[in-house]
């Protein structure tokens, strides 16, 4: 799940902040004759939650993200190599960009010149780009994590930064197609001085002492990653390793002078895998574990956790609970590395696919050790007809599950409200058939991406059932359905006062998983 507050940079990162957003700034001329065929590559993906999200006319196979921290300036230097593939002739490409500082752009290794719009990066190679033709494009940067933005994916912290990029600012932090329908492969090189250690998405694939107290850290993904999900970390942090079911690696990254402390809550990650495993099937990547970034701060970012790509980050306060407090919610988070990450909403209106699936889960595995909810309550049973009750309200302020806007997009709707879908269709087709559903669509979409469509798909497929116009009716209706199985539920009338057809909530800010 994701919950961002602004980040507010010193005064002195806010020098040129401005002029940065819009500002066109010229590369070395580029040379060559330009064909008059190709056109410039559309700067959207279309999204219905985020039209201005991503770039068209190529796709992106891998990202290397080459970052240098600095502890006295306390900047990033950094080069972005993208390898792409052109679906389309090209006079021009696009990435999405905001509060990076380009000092050069190369496209099949020439210069390019370039311009930043608004969030985005326009180049304009050398020469047009053929349809379907692979090439790689480099941006050397600089970026500050402290600076000042409509929106960022960088938290600072005294000793480094972590980052927490959902849903939309991965390209605060390194230029990108920064849509999830585009994931690629991921590769890091991390360069900090001595005392601090840098850890990324995947696993640690080398380690390099260079000249003087530096220390390389490279690390790759085995799988590909949404630009939304990857996480990138420096600090003063100790990595403590255990063995997971079926012996799966297990990796914590742990501020050094707070690791004793978070250890109860670490050592609960071996049991939380066990338990999803036998319901969804074996862990998605090569590794899991926690990172409690080293910020406690109430404005450091205003969410409990973030599902990042084998490594979940969280505000060391929060694991310092009994595990009753946070075991479900832990899951919760557990739970995205299938729904969410190694099957990544296809557009924006899908996330009730993530949050829907992670709470879900989360509240069986908090009902099942008898552990109270937010409510009071000890069943999901009870919690769904609270939830049912609630139905024809949360559609009229939040509108349907899978129907959200840029304001409404993670509110409870998205997350309660997709678990009384999910809690519906189990109720339809039985617990076995919804079981097998799961499943199918896990592996039918692995590493990939899926739409609501994709899911409704799979239930009907595997169920035997066409469940088109029955979860069509849950998922995008206006009024709540009657529940299978629970002829006696009712739903509270909505109250024409309270009746708005949008959110007006920042639901950017604010937690809305049961599972706490």
């Amino acid at each position: 799940m994701r919950y961002r507050t602004r980040v507010t940079a010193p005064a002195v990162a806010l020098i040129g902040t401005a002029a940065a957003l819009t500002t066109t700034v010229p590369a070395q001329a580029a040379t060559g004759q330009r064909s008059a065929t190709g056109s410039p590559g559309p700067e959207t993906l279309g999204d219905p939650v985020y039209p201005g999200l991503g770039n068209d006319g190529y796709r992106v196979s891998a990202y290397h993200l080459d970052f240098a921290y600095d502890a006295m300036t306390r900047l990033v230097d950094a080069r972005a190599t993208l390898t792409i593939r052109t679906t389309q002739e090209l006079t021009r490409l696009s990435l999405d960009a905001l509060g990076l500082d380009i000092r050069s752009v190369r496209v099949g290794g020439r210069p390019a010149t370039f311009e930043q719009a608004g969030e985005k990066l326009r180049i304009t190679p050398a020469l047009p780009l053929p349809a379907d033709t692979g090439v790689s494009v480099c941006v050397t940067y600089s970026a500050d994590p402290r600076r000042a933005l409509p929106h960022t994916g960088w938290v600072a912290t005294p000793d480094g930064f972590a980052v927490c990029c959902q849903p939309d600012s991965a390209h605060t932090v390194f230029p990108c197609n920064d849509h999830p329908s585009d994931k690629a492969d991921f590769t890091f090189r991390l360069t900090v001085p001595g005392g601090l250690r840098g850890v990324a998405s995947g696993h640690l694939v080398r380690t390099e002492q260079l000249d003087g107290e530096r220390t390389a850290y490279t690390y790759r993904s085995r799988s590909p990653i949404a630009t939304e999900v990857v996480q990138i970390t420096v600090g003063d942090y100790v990595v403590k390793e255990r063995q997971g079911p079926h012996g799966l690696p297990l990796r914590d990254v742990v501020p050094t002078a707070r690791a004793a402390a978070l250890e109860p809550a670490l050592a609960l990650t071996p049991g939380l895998v066990e338990w999803i495993e036998q319901r969804l099937g074996a862990y998605p990547f090569e590794t899991y574990g926690l990172l409690p970034c080293n910020n406690d701060a109430s404005d450091a970012f205003g969410f409990t956790g973030l599902e990042t790509q084998t490594l979940t980050i969280y505000k060391p306060n929060y694991l310092l609970q009994e595990e009753k407090k946070i075991g479900s919610h832990m899951m919760h988070e557990l739970v995205h590395s299938y729904f969410g990450n190694s099957v990544s909403p296809a557009t924006w209106a899908d996330l009730w696919l993530n949050e829907g699936h992670a709470d879900y889960y989360g509240l069986l595995y908090r009902y099942e050790r008898g552990w109270p909810d937010s409510l009071g309550m000890t069943t999901l049973e009870a919690r769904m007809r609270d939830t049912y009750a609630r139905g024809d309200q949360w559609r009229q302020t939040s509108g349907p599950v899978a129907a959200p806007n840029a304001a409404n997009l993670f509110d409870s709707q998205r997350y309660l409200g997709g678990v009384l879908v999910l809690y519906a269709l189990r109720q339809q087709i039985g617990e076995d058939a919804f079981t097998a559903v799961e499943r199918a669509f896990l592996e039918r979409h692995r590493d990939s991406t899926a739409s609501t469509q994709d899911y409704i798909t799979v239930a009907s497929e595997v169920s035997g059932q066409d469940l088109t116009g029955f979860l069509r009716e849950w998922l995008y209706g206006t009024k709540t359905p009657r529940m299978p199985g629970h002829p006696d539920w009712t739903v509270t009338p909505v109250k024409p006062s309270l009746a708005a057809p949008h959110s007006r909530r920042d639901s950017r800010s604010h937690d809305n998983s049961a599972t706490l």
